[in-house]
């Protein structure tokens, strides 16, 4: 099978699950897709129990497919970017404090709860692993997932304050995390002994050397919109400087990611208001919303088939269950000691730290980043646990942040900040 017919195999499929869920079930888009997926393969698996081979074809394409190279070298810059594109600047800079204090210090906080909870999980349902690769796991799902969270929150009705918090936190943490994933795995896999020395480095490479790419070539962006008033041209720029910056950033060891959010941003904001016409706006704004509901469809589809090949094993499924209120009670903490610590700068209304808590959504990202480990025993048992988590994260937190938020959210007109 060629490159091409997996890819229009993955299409396919992701139009009949939207058309599906846009006509019968009527959930958010990314929500229905992904469920209808989950439950097309977790019928395919059991019915292939009765009936051997009719779950081949699928599992070969999947195995085709390398979920880490499609999502970390292909759609998340697209995603990245046209989520970025929309964030207003001025609104990111009034909670930069809060934004800042859990894209590091949170993640960094999670990490290490998560880490010791595995680690006494696994021991008591009697399938040890070593402290490195609790915390790897810790590295890996700490990081809330910009796509899955700007997605789902669009549709959940949260105040926009918070709302800001919570994708603006999302899109900034990806280069903690993968900072600390990186240094983990290397501890981990390779025997390496963990170095705050080179975590510093690896920071300053990818994430300071990602957002100061991001800004230059966002600023070369900006003036050749500036230049012409061409709508055609102007969003085949864009399209440039999101492909073609996202690889020299990867090809330079730079935080691709970042560079792609900070020069989001940038055109989003500065390129919009000064470097585009009325008609190039229209235009740029719709042509980039397809682009993210197509990519998010596709995305979710590929998340939901990947259960047809996993290997759940009872301990596994234990501990993976355990590992759901695990990450949520460290997800509360990394969110709780920045809304203490800055009360004073920028108060937490009641509420917002249950919601930021329940909105902290994980995603492709998680389960991009442990497919990236090598094949194994380790790989096997931390994919399992990431997938049960992420599905637990999109499909029953993604349908409950409404409700969660008329809940805990006070009433229009309260003095109270958020």
């Amino acid at each position: 099978m060629s490159v091409f017919d997996i890819i229009a195999a993955v299409l396919t499929l992701a139009a009949v699950f939207s058309y599906a869920n846009y006509r019968w079930i009527r959930l958010p888009t990314a929500i229905g897709v992904m469920l209808i997926a989950l439950v097309s393969s977790l019928a395919l698996a059991v019915v292939g129990r009765w009936i051997p081979g009719l779950a081949e074809p699928a599992k070969g394409i999947l195995s085709r497919i390398d979920f880490n190279q499609a999502l970390m070298e292909g759609m998340l810059s697209f995603l990245l970017f046209a989520g970025a594109l929309h964030i207003n600047l001025d609104d990111l800079l009034r909670n930069r404090y809060t934004i800042l204090s859990l894209a590091t210090a949170g993640v960094a906080l999670s990490t290490a709860l998560i880490g010791f909870g595995l680690r006494f999980l696994s021991q008591a349902a009697g399938m040890p692993l070593d402290l490195k690769a609790c915390f790897l796991f810790g590295a890996l799902i700490s990081p809330t997932d910009p796509i899955a969270v700007m997605g789902i929150l669009r549709s959940a009705g949260a105040p926009k304050d918070l709302e800001i918090k919570i994708a603006g936190e999302s899109l900034f943490n990806d280069g903690v995390g993968i900072v600390a994933f990186l240094i983990l795995s290397e501890a981990a896999l390779e025997g390496g002994a963990f170095s705050i020395g080179r975590a510093g480095v690896l920071f300053l490479q990818e994430a300071l050397g990602g957002a100061a790419m991001g800004l230059a070539l966002g600023w070369i962006a900006y003036r050749m919109l500036k230049s012409v008033d061409n709508y055609q041209v102007e969003v085949l720029v864009t399209l440039a400087l999101v492909a073609g910056g996202y690889a020299l950033a990867d090809a330079l060891h730079c935080s691709g990611p970042i560079a792609t959010v900070v020069a989001g941003l940038l055109i989003g904001n500065h390129g919009r208001r000064f470097a585009m016409s009325a008609r190039t706006r229209a235009h740029l704004d719709m042509f980039w919303e397809l682009t993210d509901e197509a990519l998010n469809a596709v995305l979710f589809v590929l998340i939901g088939l990947e259960a047809l090949v996993l290997d759940f094993s009872a301990r596994l499924l234990l501990v993976g269950a355990a590992a759901i209120p695990l990450a949520l009670g460290a997800r509360w903490a990394s969110v709780s000691l920045p809304a203490l610590l800055l009360r004073r700068r920028r108060p937490f209304a009641p509420g917002a730290v249950t919601m930021m808590t329940w909105g902290g959504l994980r995603g492709g990202i998680s389960i991009a980043l442990a497919l990236s480990l090598p094949a194994g025993s380790l790989r096997d048992a931390l994919v399992s646990i990431t997938y049960m988590v992420v599905v637990f994260s999109i499909l029953v937190q993604g349908l409950t942040i409404a409700r969660v938020a008329a809940r805990v959210i006070p009433t229009p007109g309260s003095s109270q900040e958020i």
